[in-house]
């Protein structure tokens, strides 16, 4: 009898799918005819039957164990009398029947919800009822609105939750102060972008004698949601289902309702706040000599953006900072501190790669106006510096104190990426490679010896990609981009749960108690995704829980957290970047037949991925479009090649494209390749062949050149005639 294997079935807008085997072996291809009784999520059983001309397994599925409950979103169109709705998401792959009485108020065109009534069989589609109308597709948000129902965020909060929330009180009471740090007089402030609406860290710095030698004392203070959010409640509850705020353009869907996150949370200055503090020693040469964690009462004495700070510290005596000339003494010391944490950063060999993040801008219609690069500088650098150090405390005293609790655990590259970032090293010319067992350090010092080259942001990419994701876990084996034995996140209890189960950890630790995790409850299929992901990729941690017998329901229920809170923070990643890409599509259809300037961001066996200068919007060049001459993809060098040319696309490559085709419902853009040219196109002098005609056209340039030379008449190249292209070596 032939094997069969469990997974979750993935369509493709082509109609075929895959089955992404359980066990993390090969994905078993399924044909249209094979998907045509499943859809898009749904869990099955699938049989090998055979491998295709690349050895790929091709299946047959056999066993439906459990159909996705996840609604389906479309437009509902009328054919011939008939009504149905066409899915948004393409790997859907089949239309839904609405019957007669199920479209309920929609009318044709509108977006809707789709609940299944009937599943799709061989000879039939599958049939729905119409669950909701969300409106009109060109309405302002219905990007946002389509993707939390697509990825299932959590986008409203229940009765309980809001009617607790309104029992709040609407400012800090008596008791809520008693045995509390009364921090008032000290000058904590808050640093944040200018459209933040919630401030859940402020700082404060002030020179200190550290051993026998000078340092500073950093005061970190961080917003006390757990006073506020009792474990298990019906606040704790929604916070812990939702386990992140999911932020888009011009719309955030936060953790908690407003009058936590934006009110009695939210360190807004010249009123009392409770917070947790990290108070820390820190040495000249930026170790944390000693720390305390308390709670404490506070007010920000200040509200300032980033770029207000970055001003004042470039120019201390200039009109910004005399505007607030009274905190300017703490924002010096907050930079010096930061330059000292900047050193132990360096020695530690922390990777910190520079990249380019952007900020969608949008009219109040919801149409991008512009897209904008994010400007890191030195505010923002040490806001983020002096975080890193709470967090390190935070994990500290955690395992200082044998309390389970949340680890962010980074692991190093896999062994396949670690080859092929090594090939790709060698076949670069690089000259430095990475170990067996690799430190960051080697990573950065890749990064520091290849900055000045052309292909810095090729190779610096490439050094990313060899990375795996950031997790939550219980075991503690590290952060290897950051280079700390052990890190967790503190915070931000506002917008991340595991920072509000760090602090009911740490407040445990400082009673003497144990902090007991609440039974909630789990949404099944992305934690159960995640699980069977991180069973094949994640190694061995180098602590592991000594467990002598089979863990104990406190250790699952803090293991079944962090994979919650780690599969949830991917599902509000997909979700912003789904919008984000919709917004874009429909941004540059206004654009279509434009030419633009760009670089090449990937390249593929199917083509090249390039991203724009002044846009920064991301599309594809097919690889039909490059021209009438076969390439051939070389992973060593992540890189296409012309056969007959020996002309390379690879990351970092300069061309010149315009706009194809915009495909909104697919988020694809396609982009034409339409010149080549020394300034978009490096080539390889040893490798480039010519063709019959380019040396058809040499050989009467250099005729023509010879007879002019000797005539004494002006030459080819100043008299504007055939001009050889330039190849430029990669």
């Amino acid at each position: 009898m032939l094997e069969e294997f469990e997974g979750t079935v993935f369509g493709h807008r082509d109609g075929h799918g895959f089955v992404q085997r359980d066990d993390g072996a090969a994905d078993i291809y399924l044909p249209p005819n094979e998907m045509r009784a499943v859809l898009h999520r749904d869990r099955v059983k699938a049989r090998v039957v055979r491998f295709d001309k690349k050895g790929r397994p091709e299946g047959r599925v056999v066993e439906i164990m459990e159909r996705s409950n996840q609604p389906i979103i479309g437009r509902l169109l009328q054919e011939s009398g008939v009504w149905l709705v066409a899915p948004e998401d393409k790997r859907y792959g089949q239309d839904v029947l609405i019957p007669k009485g199920a479209t309920g108020r929609a009318s044709t065109g509108q977006v809707v919800v789709v609940e299944l009534t009937e599943p799709p069989s061989l000879y039939g589609q599958p049939v729905g009822r119409i669950k909701e109308v969300l409106g009109e597709v060109d309405d302002p948000g219905m990007e946002i609105e389509i993707a939390v129902r697509k990825y299932g965020v959590p986008h409203e909060f229940s009765e309980a939750c809001l009617a607790l929330a309104r029992g709040l009180p609407d400012k800090v009471r008596p008791q809520d102060k008693k045995d509390r740090v009364d921090l008032t007089d000290v000058a904590l402030v808050t640093i944040d972008g200018e459209d933040a609406r919630d401030f859940d860290d402020a700082v404060y710095c002030e020179p200190a004698k550290v051993g026998r030698g000078k340092g500073w004392r950093l005061l970190v203070a961080i917003a006390d949601v757990s006073h506020y959010v009792e474990t298990g409640s019906a606040i704790d509850i929604d916070a812990y289902d939702r386990a992140t705020s999911v932020y888009f353009p011009r719309r955030v869907i936060p953790m908690l309702p407003e009058k936590l996150s934006n009110g009695l949370c939210s360190l807004n200055p010249d009123v009392e706040r409770l917070c947790m503090v990290c108070d820390m020693l820190i040495t000249a040469s930026g170790e944390i000599h000693a720390y305390q964690f308390y709670p404490a009462v506070m007010h920000s004495h200040a509200r300032f953006t980033y770029t207000e700070v970055a001003a004042i510290l470039a120019n201390t005596r200039g009109p910004e900072a005399a505007k607030r000339k009274e905190r300017v003494p703490d924002l010096i010391n907050l930079h010096d501190v930061y330059g000292a944490l900047l050193k132990s950063r360096r020695v530690r060999g922390a990777v910190d790669f520079e990249t380019t993040e952007t900020q969608i801008v949008c009219d109040d219609s919801g149409r991008i106006e512009k897209i904008i690069p994010r400007i890191r500088n030195d505010a923002h650098k040490l806001i983020e510096e002096a975080m890193l150090a709470a967090n390190v405390c935070s994990a500290d005293f955690i395992l200082q104190s044998k309390h389970p609790g949340l680890f962010r655990v980074h692991e190093g590259p896999t062994p396949e990426k670690k080859d092929i970032l090594r090939n790709y090293l060698k076949a670069t010319g690089v000259g430095l490679t990475i170990t067996d067992n690799p430190k960051p350090g080697e990573f950065q010092a890749i990064a520091e010896a290849t900055k000045e080259r052309p292909d810095a942001q090729q190779i610096h990419s490439m050094l990313l990609r060899s990375m795996q994701q950031a997790i939550y876990t219980p075991i503690n084996s590290g952060h290897f981009g950051l280079a700390f034995e052990a890190y967790t996140h503190f915070t931000s209890p506002i917008r991340r749960y595991p920072d509000l189960l760090v602090h009911r950890v740490i407040k445990a630790i400082l009673l003497k108690r144990r902090y007991q995790l609440p039974v909630l409850p789990t949404p099944g299929e992305a934690h159960a995704k995640l699980a069977r992901r991180l069973a094949t990729r994640v190694r061995e941690p180098s602590q592991k829980l000594e467990l002598k017998t089979k863990p104990t329901p406190d250790q699952q229920a803090w293991e079944a957290a962090g994979l919650h809170c780690s599969a949830n923070e991917r599902r509000a990643d997909e979700a912003s970047r789904d919008v984000e890409a919709w917004l874009k599509c429909k941004y540059m259809r206004e654009h279509l037949g434009e030419e633009y300037g760009g670089v090449v961001t990937a390249a593929t066996g199917f083509g090249l991925f390039v991203t724009l200068d002044a846009m920064y919007v991301e599309g594809l060049v097919h690889i039909t479009e490059l021209g009438g001459e076969y390439f051939r993809f070389d992973e060593a060098r992540q890189e296409l090649r012309g056969e007959r040319t020996g002309i390379r696309y690879a990351i970092g490559s300069r061309v010149r494209i315009q706009v194809s085709r915009v495909d909104l419902d697919g988020r694809k853009i396609d982009f034409r390749l339409v010149r080549d040219s020394e300034d978009v196109l490096p080539r390889s002098p040893k490798e480039t062949t010519k063709s019959p005609m380019q040396n058809f056209k040499a050989a009467v340039k250099k005729a023509f050149t010879k007879t002019n030379d000797k005539s004494g008449k002006p030459s080819v190249k100043k008299s504007g005639g055939v001009k050889s292209k330039s190849r430029r070596s990669r």
